[in-house]
């Protein structure tokens, strides 16, 4: 939010506009996004289908679970991988308006996903003990 004011203060007050606040404010959506994703995945916020399991048999919901837990892992995997080769590939170039590496937007897709699959684990695991998960929310 101040990188966006001091933009807007920049152009409207000082007739200056700032050209850095606006690619900082991106990255830094970037970094709230990814962490937004990984607590969604720990609050157990994404899509589940969980209607379609409520539906099987009590002993294949269990199984059912541990499945969708398994390919949220697999996919926070791609993510982390992915964003590392990204971000390595792309290190070496500058942004145009900030003194950062151009890699830099890849950081929270990797970030995210190691995220991702821990708290996936984090879900496997207390699936098998028989153990809910609470979201922080509530």
């Amino acid at each position: 939010i101040l990188c966006v004011q001091w933009q807007v203060f920049g152009r409207y007050i000082l007739n200056d506009t700032p050209t850095w606040a606006e690619n900082l404010a991106l990255l830094l959506v970037l970094f709230v996004t990814a962490f937004g994703l990984a607590v969604g995945v720990r609050d157990a916020g994404h899509i589940g289908l969980e209607s379609m399991v409520a539906l099987l048999p009590e002993a294949w919901q269990r199984r059912v679970e541990l499945l969708i837990h398994a390919l949220v892992a697999v996919f926070g995997a791609i993510m982390a991988h992915s964003g590392w080769t990204w971000a390595a590939a792309k290190w070496a170039e500058k942004k145009p308006m900030m003194p950062v590496p151009d890699g830099i937007d890849y950081v929270p897709v990797v970030i995210a996903g190691v995220l991702i699959v821990l708290f996936s684990i984090e879900h496997i695991v207390a699936n098998l003990r028989g153990v809910e998960i609470t979201p922080a929310w509530h």
